[in-house]
């Protein structure tokens, strides 16, 4: 059985290039694909459900017959394609186990127990939908990363005229325009002009980085508010979008194969049952006895040694966990994800959007002259940044707001990409801008600026200096919010696990040991672009080590693929990072993490003793048939009973008790 920046535009000659829009962050994850009903195994499944409760409504009524007509209906619906399926795979050599679960219907069909064999069907049908649904969000979220990169883009000619191409045609060595809020059509290197590109789609840093001459850019980052003249260096099929396209496909390849326990043992089991059955059936015969009873003994023997008890006392288990975690916010995707939940041995953990909020606040306000006091500061910051839609700008804002500052009026302003902002606020020539602005200032009035800026850089916080009639006046810290939680859950995962958990990261190295320092994370591997981390991951689970991933962006999503377990952050995360992980962060609170993780060992530690219990019945009840002592009635009603006990023994799980942050 199968389980499994508004930015400011300008006006241009040319027409701005088609765009497909990019993914946005946070939709449901059915935002993008078709009903369910749209799949063949989702509409064959409800057939079959629909089928098997209109029987039990007309079952033992004045029309009884219709109950029969209504559960062939039942098992044709649910059980035609599990049939096929398996004659096919007869015809390879291999049993397929969904075959034996349509014959052990059909064959409680044969002995009076109708009900419990469209049960059945209607149970491995359901599966099969839940999967074919599970395998198609995957595809199309992987193909949907490909919306990142414009169909189309500004190729400059030799000539100096632009005419628009298709991205996909690019080659190394041609030149492309973008323009102020367009998406970078190719990966390559800037010619010729300056801005600011938002490249969290690829490395996950929460700020855009300045791009000057000579610097490298990527396909699908988003310009911002300076036009860019880009040399193509890579052709579309080994851009870094691509390559990301790629990993996450041939990762949940790989991880498709993964099964649970119970099923990778189950083709064993199921090959010695039916071998044991026909023997069980013609030895017999062989030499001598009766049919009538003969048979009654083989079907016997098939019903109480079937294996859908052992995974029917599996299941429970599990599900109750999933839903336990649910209802705390933890998305567990599958019963084959909750059971490898507590398998986990590393975590590794993103950082911005993950163990910070990705969002930049204002961290401190250092004055530098005793003429203006850090509010002073903090006001003619926030008037010539007021102008700005750069994150940065936003930050300083916000921060004067929540502090009841007074913005004074601004004029003139002017945003340099890649710099920072000027404006005339309250007569005064307001500049912020990045601390190398200060290579062009007097160095006798610059030495207590870059002291504090180092200071703050070192804490690995972004430092912006304020610079007043060509004085500087001040020094800005902007730094991410770290999550509240983000300490204690790092400590309990690392106690959990028994090893030190590991940063991964785009940012730059002192701002991730800084992050790393506050949340108590000794190992940081940074910088790292999406397919480094994969490569991290791998040296990692190399050493022996089962390691889950922790992330929030699109380019988590190859190293969650990756990993033996993926985990997302289920507001901030890309659709393709929420489809590619295995569990999901619904309500952002990282401390639902441990919890989960102990929840699923408990459930491990349930389904053992399930299946030790229902594996001891099973024995007795074959025993029992085995030797003629076992009347049908007596074993259909010792397997259905051991079921029932094994199945309220897993719904335990869903008490609340069972969820320990």
């Amino acid at each position: 059985m199968s389980h499994t920046a508004t930015c400011e535009r300008h006006e241009h000659v040319q027409p701005r290039v088609d765009e497909r829009p990019a993914p946005v962050a946070g939709q449901s994850f059915s935002a993008s694909f078709g009903g369910p009903l749209s799949q063949r195994e989702v509409r064959w499944a409800a057939l079959s459900l629909a089928f098997f409760l209109a029987a039990l409504a007309f079952r033992g009524g004045a029309v009884a017959w219709a109950s029969a007509v209504l559960f062939a209906g039942c098992y044709a619906c649910g059980g035609w394609e599990p049939a096929l399926s398996g004659v096919r795979a007869l015809r390879h050599g291999s049993l397929d186990v969904d075959l034996l679960m349509v014959v052990a219907a059909l064959v409680a069909v044969s002995i009076g127990q109708v009900i419990d064999g469209a049960l059945l069907i209607v149970i491995f049908s359901t599966s099969s939908a839940l999967e074919a649904i599970s395998a198609r969000r995957t595809r199309d979220a992987v193909r949907g990363l490909l919306r990142l990169t414009p169909e189309r883009a500004s190729l400059l000619r030799s000539d100096g005229s632009e005419v628009a191409v298709e991205a996909e045609e690019l080659e190394p060595g041609d030149v492309i325009v973008v323009r102020p809020g367009e998406r970078i059509g190719a990966d390559g290197r800037v010619l010729a002009g300056a801005s600011d590109v938002d490249e969290a789609s690829i490395t996950g840093e929460p700020l855009p980085v300045p791009k000057l001459t000579g610097a490298e850019v990527f396909a699908g980052t988003l310009n911002g508010s300076g036009a860019l003249r880009v040399e193509v260096t890579r052709s579309a099929s080994e851009s870094v979008v691509a390559r990301m396209v790629a990993m996450v496909e041939q990762a949940s390849e790989t991880k498709a194969v993964t099964q649970l326990f119970i099923d990778r043992v189950e083709q064993r089991y199921s090959v010695a049952m039916v071998a044991a059955t026909l023997a069980l059936f013609v030895v017999p015969l062989v030499v001598g006895e009766a049919l009538q009873p003969t048979l009654l003994r083989a079907m016997t023997f098939m019903i109480v040694a079937s294996p859908c008890a052992v995974v029917l006392a599996t299941m429970p288990a599990l599900l109750a966990a999933i839903a336990n975690a649910g209802r705390h916010g933890v998305l567990v995707k599958s019963s084959v994800v909750m059971e490898q939940l507590g398998q986990i041995s590393q975590i590794a953990f993103d950082k911005t959007g993950t163990l910070t909020r990705g969002t930049p606040r204002l961290e401190s306000v250092r004055a530098l002259t005793p003429s203006a006091s850090a509010e002073t500061v903090l006001g003619w910051a926030a008037a010539a940044e007021n102008p700005s839609e750069h994150p940065l700008g936003r930050a300083i804002v916000a921060a004067a707001a929540d502090q009841d500052v007074s913005i004074g009026a601004v004029s003139a302003f002017r945003a340099e990409p890649g710099s920072g902002v000027r404006a005339i606020v309250d007569g005064r020539q307001i500049a912020v801008s990045r601390p190398d602005s200060l290579d062009d200032v007097d160095p006798r009035q610059t030495a207590d600026a870059r002291a504090v800026v180092e200071e703050r850089e070192a804490l690995g916080q972004t430092a912006m200096v304020v610079v007043a009639d060509g004085i500087p006046v001040g020094v800005l810290a902007v730094t991410d919010q770290v999550r509240p939680d983000a300490a204690a859950t790092v400590s309990r995962l690392e106690e959990l696990t028994g090893a030190p958990a590991v940063l991964l990261t785009g940012d730059n190295e002192r701002a991730a040991k800084a992050l790393a320092d506050a949340v108590g994370i000794v190992a940081v591997r940074a910088p790292l672009l999406p397919h480094e981390k994969v490569e991290t991951v791998r040296q990692l689970e190399s050493g022996g080590r089962k390691v889950a991933v922790v992330g929030d962006g699109v380019n988590d999503a190859p190293a969650l693929a990756a990993a033996h377990l993926g985990v997302a952050m289920g507001r901030r995360g890309s659709d393709l990072t929420l489809e590619a992980a295995d569990v999901v962060m619904v309500r952002d609170e990282l401390i639902g993490l441990p919890a989960a993780l102990r929840l699923s060992r408990h459930a491990s530690r349930v389904v053992k003793a399930n299946l030790a219990f229902a594996g001891v019945v099973i024995l007795a009840l074959v025993g029992l048939d085995l030797t003629g002592h076992l009347p049908l009635p007596l074993g259909v009603a010792g397997h259905e009973g051991s079921t029932v006990v094994v199945g309220l023994n897993g719904l335990r799980l869903l008490r609340g008790a069972h969820w320990r942050p």
